[in-house]
């Protein structure tokens, strides 16, 4: 998108938030969310990383063309046995303005392709679990953990920041750098009515934010536009948005899985994923 600068986390007056732990419906807090794991490296073996993500009863999966596509399908699943099911059909979204890189999450660090960096307007590839549901309104219909935004609450997109992917509420955080935050959480207040942050959920993309050039504020929103890509994030219609955060449940360790068409079917087995129609 133009992005809401990418997409992105969360807000904080408390210690780092914990985005594994599955958490109450409709639950508002102020709290510093942190976005992502740490990387480096090669193409990995892929024996055994499954078991990272063994645990997830939901997989949200984007495939593309290629790494260069600005747009995929996306579509969802649940566990049945040991293998997967879809719900409902697939659908349109949008992804980087110059498509996707491997990025920071629950598989291998990988280089056998085009690697994530702060700015670069790619959305990370790999598999990462969701974390926590945003949005303009104080409660949401999800099963997901859900904090309300308010004008203060701003994503840091600055790697000089000891809060770089994080959420902040910058009425109440004072250190060094905020101030260059590009990312309100607020955009209809701070970007002209925009509506792109009105729904979303983040994607724990570089979670922890430890290798600060390697993205931050990776988030799953609302379009600005049918078709438009975004600056690193996924976005998708309001109509899409709304019956997938219904659904999400964070009691099923959801996970997001984004990758070209090719990826996909060369790691499709070793990582346990379903099987779709290219």
């Amino acid at each position: 998108m133009t992005r809401p600068r990418r997409s992105g986390m969360l807000a904080v007056h408390a210690p780092p938030f914990p985005w594994n732990r599955p958490m109450p419906i409709r639950r508002t807090a102020t709290f510093l969310l942190p976005l992502a794991l740490a990387a480096c490296a090669h193409a990995p073996s892929t024996s055994g990383e499954a078991a990272h993500w063994a645990n997830a009863r939901q997989l949200v999966l984007v495939t593309t063309a290629d790494w260069d596509a600005q747009s995929g399908t996306l579509r969802y699943f649940e566990r049945e046995g040991t293998g997967w099911k879809q719900v409902g059909d697939g659908f349109d979204v949008t992804v980087g303005r110059n498509g996707t890189a491997w990025g920071i999450g629950l598989h291998a660090a990988r280089s056998d392709g085009p690697v994530k960096r702060e700015g670069d307007g790619k959305a990370p590839a790999g598999v990462f679990a969701i974390g926590t549901a945003f949005g303009y309104a104080p409660s949401a219909n999800t099963g997901l953990a859900y904090k309300g935004m308010g004008s203060n609450d701003w994503c840091i997109d600055v790697p000089e920041s000891n809060y770089y992917n994080k959420i902040v509420d910058r009425s109440l955080v004072k250190a060094p750098y905020l101030d260059k935050s590009s990312e309100p959480m607020r955009r209809d207040l701070h970007a002209d009515g925009d509506q792109r942050y009105r729904e979303g959920f983040v994607i724990e993309h570089n979670a922890d934010g430890a290798n600060r050039q390697g993205g931050s504020c990776i988030f799953a929103h609302l379009w600005k536009a049918p078709g438009e890509a975004t600056a690193g994030c996924t976005a998708m219609a309001p109509d899409h948005m709304a019956p997938l955060l219904a659904w999400l449940d964070a009691r099923q360790h959801p996970v997001f899985v984004e990758l070209p068409q090719a990826q996909y079917a060369q790691l499709r087995g070793a990582w346990k994923l379903p099987e779709i129609e290219q």
